[in-house]
């Protein structure tokens, strides 16, 4: 569902990234920049970031959604996608939200590594980032990824024979990966955060994140369930959670 105050539009090197901007009815409180996950991750979370950024619009804070080079409606093809790259896009997204809203308090939301590049972009100067499940071990990430991959390339109810492994070597998901990405995902551990973070957790765990505030939902998330590979990822309670502290914050 479209508003009149969401504006679709293209921004950064050569307008290759994708924007969203959700403008509040009055001047802004301040701005937050929605840092997409990646692969099959973004897909699901697409209609939870639009409730989120229309929530928070609604409370006097100016929203921007965007996609990283390769992902969404971004120009480049997912095997293209790099992290640094994504870091990049992060910092020049944070600034053309300070242009359009007008402050510079900037906080950043990002869902699963979405959390991961927020927390990495270190040159958007973030007031606060607020994190989701967020990726902070790499390594482990790629091997629960590798594992669903595996499994969905067995999965029976969905083919009607095991595909091949050449056939879907180099994809997660069903998104091709370049092994850049998977390297940099490998390799990746976020250690102690820059500025004030907020880690929301959906069950109980507590990850290990030196600094960041820690708070669970209580209301465990189906990211890594495979029967419930196309289904959207929703969350009332983390709406609200985020749109409460940042009502708090201002």
């Amino acid at each position: 569902m479209r508003t009149d105050s969401d504006l679709p539009f293209f921004f950064g090197p050569d307008a290759g990234l994708f924007g969203m901007y959700h403008a509040p009815a009055g001047r802004a409180r301040l701005g937050v920049l929605m840092c997409p996950p990646l692969g099959q991750d973004l897909i699901r979370c697409h209609r939870l970031y639009r409730q989120m950024a229309q929530s928070l619009a609604g409370k006097g804070v100016a929203v921007l959604r965007f996609d990283y080079h390769g992902t969404g409606d971004s120009a480049g093809d997912s095997v293209e996608v790099d992290w640094q790259r994504c870091v990049a896009d992060t910092a020049t997204a944070a600034g053309e939200l300070r242009l359009r809203a007008g402050t510079d308090r900037i906080v950043a939301f990002g869902a699963r590594l979405g959390a991961s590049i927020a927390m990495s972009a270190t040159r958007a100067g973030f007031t606060e980032v607020i994190g989701w499940d967020a990726v902070l071990d790499g390594a482990a990430h790629v091997a629960r990824l590798d594992s669903l991959q595996v499994a969905l390339r067995e999965d029976t109810g969905r083919f009607n024979h095991p595909r091949g492994h050449d056939d879907v070597a180099g994809q997660w998901l069903g998104f091709n990966v370049g092994e850049r990405l998977r390297a940099q995902l490998s390799g990746l551990r976020i250690a102690s955060p820059p500025v004030p973070t907020l880690l929301i957790e959906s069950g109980h765990g507590e990850p290990s994140a030196n600094g960041a505030r820690v708070v669970s939902l209580g209301h465990p998330t189906t990211w890594d369930d495979l029967g419930r590979l196309e289904s959207a990822i929703l969350s009332h309670p983390l709406i609200q959670a985020v749109t409460t502290h940042l009502g708090a914050a201002a």
